[in-house]
């Protein structure tokens, strides 16, 4: 039997309670949240260019990522400056950062904050594309793990009980946005001590064999990405 988990809209005091299925992709879900993929990163230690273009058992990063992340969320835009048109293939939007001179990842979360106002959402998806194993319950347990503010965090324990957190990978509430663009412009540009300003819930996940918010950054990453790519269920297009 499906669960549902109601993120309560002390997001916004006005706004009704939303569910999400526990199961992602369930058609009896109520409500998926929009979800941002920050795909700003550039690739300079492995030659150049945009990280989410990588090719990975012959799929992009990004590819991949918005296949894990489709049946958990909707819409989804994409997070990146400069030239839109070399994401045209994957058919989302291109949101440009709002605040000037490149901050960085909170800046593609605030636009992202917007877009999701615009969209009359209570509340936003992050995730980075460059973790191409990101969990298929991704949505579905930040929102469990919601704090008293709304917003949550992924995190991972690994065998040694150590917990990482993966502020990237969160949930962020609408309502937060005016106190991140003045935090931005402020001069704030670490996404983690933001978050942890305003009380965040954590959503943890065992490593296992691999820590499911592994992401590529260097040629060897890359190459045990690979290697690692056949233990993990095909994503469509695959």
């Amino acid at each position: 039997m499906t669960k549902y988990v109601k993120i309560a809209a002390c997001l916004s005091p006005a706004a009704p309670p939303i569910a999400l299925a526990l199961w992602p992709g369930d058609s009896r879900a109520m409500t998926k949240l929009p979800a941002i993929v920050l795909a700003g990163g550039h690739a300079s230690r492995m030659g150049g260019g945009d990280k989410g273009l990588l090719r990975l058992g012959g799929q992009s990063l990004l590819a991949r990522v918005i296949a894990r992340l489709g049946p958990q969320c909707a819409p989804l835009a994409l997070s990146a400056n400069d030239d839109p048109a070399r994401f045209a293939g994957f058919g989302l939007p291109v949101l440009a950062d709002s605040i000037p001179d490149r901050p960085g990842p909170l800046a593609g979360i605030l636009a992202g904050l917007d877009w999701a106002a615009r969209l009359g959402a209570p509340a936003l998806v992050s995730a980075a594309t460059d973790a191409p194993f990101l969990p298929p319950d991704l949505a579905a347990r930040l929102a469990e793990e919601a704090g008293p503010r709304g917003l949550a965090m992924a995190a991972t324990r690994h065998p040694d009980r150590q917990v990482i957190d993966h502020p990237v990978f969160a949930l962020w509430p609408v309502s937060l946005r005016d106190e991140l663009r003045a935090a931005l412009l402020a001069g704030q540009r670490r996404v983690r001590s933001f978050a942890a300003a305003h009380e965040p819930g954590l959503a943890i996940w065992e490593a296992g064999a691999v820590d499911p918010f592994f992401n590529v950054n260097t040629p060897a990453d890359l190459a045990r990405a690979e290697g690692l790519a056949a233990s993990f269920r095909a994503v469509p297009g695959s």
